[in-house]
């Protein structure tokens, strides 16, 4: 039973539950940025080089091969660089989205009032100091 609950104490510790809300979080943060890049940012770069879709740009290192019959026995194979360009744009969009997202949660903490000066002793502890100076003038 001790095994039991030592997991218990683990996973309900706060660091675990917030990293989980964190992936979470981020796997549907994820799925927002290649939305926004693949159906918003890659048609618009796509029509101003020229209709250019770039995850079917790829260079032919071994072309398909075909049967007698016209099936294609072998497949091509391809070296898929737009594959990569469209990542490499990908994780730009996602590093340049956390930077703002981390530069709006910093510029928060910045406007937040800086903690008040600590209040003066309170008229019980004035009262006491000025009793011991008494007593100590004597």
């Amino acid at each position: 039973m001790g095994m039991i609950s030592e997991f218990k104490t683990f996973a309900m510790r706060g660091n675990v539950i917030d990293l989980a809300v964190g992936v979470v979080i981020g796997g549907a943060f994820g799925k927002i940025i290649t939305s926004l890049v693949n159906d918003v940012v890659m048609p618009v770069i796509g029509k101003l080089v020229g209709g250019v879709n770039f995850t079917e740009l790829a260079i032919v290192l071994t072309p398909a091969q075909f049967g007698a019959d016209g099936k294609e026995t072998a497949a091509a194979v391809l070296l898929k660089y737009g594959a990569f360009v469209q990542s490499i744009i990908d994780f730009t969009l996602v590093a340049f989205a956390v930077f703002m997202a981390v530069k709006l949660i910093n510029a928060m903490h910045k406007r937040e009032e800086p903690p008040a000066a600590p209040a003066g002793p309170s008229d019980e502890v004035v009262l006491l100091t000025e009793i011991r100076d008494a007593l100590k003038s004597r």
